[in-house]
C-alpha cells in the first residue's frame, strides 16, 4: 500500500526540511500552495526546487490544489470550519480535480510528500487533500521538519504505520 507523507515548513529551515525528506526516502515533493512564494529563505519555488534536486528529490507544484485566498484568510483567522468548507468546495472544481488526478499518478509512481506552510497538518488544506487520496487505499503520515533525526531514530516505527498518523509524538 503506497504511503503519502505531508509536511509543513513552518518552524524549520531548508536544511532540516530536506534532511527530513531524505530520512524517510521521499522521492517527489508536491507543493500544494496556491502561491509558491515564501518570505522564508529557500522555500520559494525556484530555490526550493534547486535544494530538492540537489538532494535527489523531484519537485512538482500542483497549483490546482492550492487553497483559495478566502480559504487562507479563514484559516489565518482561526475559522477552520469555514476554511474547510471553502476548500472542500474548491476541490470540486475542474482545475482541482485535474490536479488530484495528476497527484494520484505521482503517488503511484514514487514516494511522495505533500508540502504547504503550516506545521500542524490539522490547520492546513494538505490534510484535506490527503483524505481525498486515502479514499484510494493509501496510508498517510505527517512529518515535522524541525527534528529530522527523529525519523532516523524511529525508522522502525515508520514501517509499521497502518493508518493516518502524526509523528510529532515519536
Amino acid at each position: 500500500m503506497p504511503v503519502v507523507y505531508t509536511i509543513g515548513y513552518e518552524g524549520t529551515d531548508i536544511s532540516r526540511f530536506v534532511t527530513t525528506l531524505n530520512a524517510v526516502g521521499v522521492e517527489t515533493l508536491v507543493d500544494v500552495r496556491a502561491v509558491a512564494l515564501s518570505r522564508k529563505k529557500g522555500f520559494s519555488k525556484t530555490a526550493l526546487r534547486q535544494h530538492l534536486e540537489a538532494s535527489g528529490i523531484r519537485y512538482e507544484h500542483l497549483i490546482g490544489l492550492g487553497d483559495p485566498k478566502d480559504g487562507r484568510e479563514a484559516a489565518r483567522a482561526g475559522r477552520y470550519k469555514i476554511f474547510e468548507r471553502i476548500y472542500t468546495n474548491h476541490l470540486k472544481s475542474e482545475r482541482a480535480q485535474e490536479a488530484l488526478s495528476t497527484l494520484e499518478g505521482i503517488v503511484q509512481d514514487s514516494v511522495t510528500c505533500l508540502m504547504c506552510f503550516e506545521r500542524d497538518p490539522k490547520t492546513c488544506h494538505r490534510s484535506i487533500v490527503v483524505e481525498c487520496l486515502t479514499n484510494n487505499h493509501l496510508v498517510s503520515f505527517d512529518l515535522y521538519g524541525d527534528d529530522p533525526d527523529r525519523y532516523v531514530r524511529n525508522r522502525h516505527l515508520l514501517q509499521s504505520r497502518h493508518s493516518r498518523q502524526s509523528s510529532s509524538t515519536t
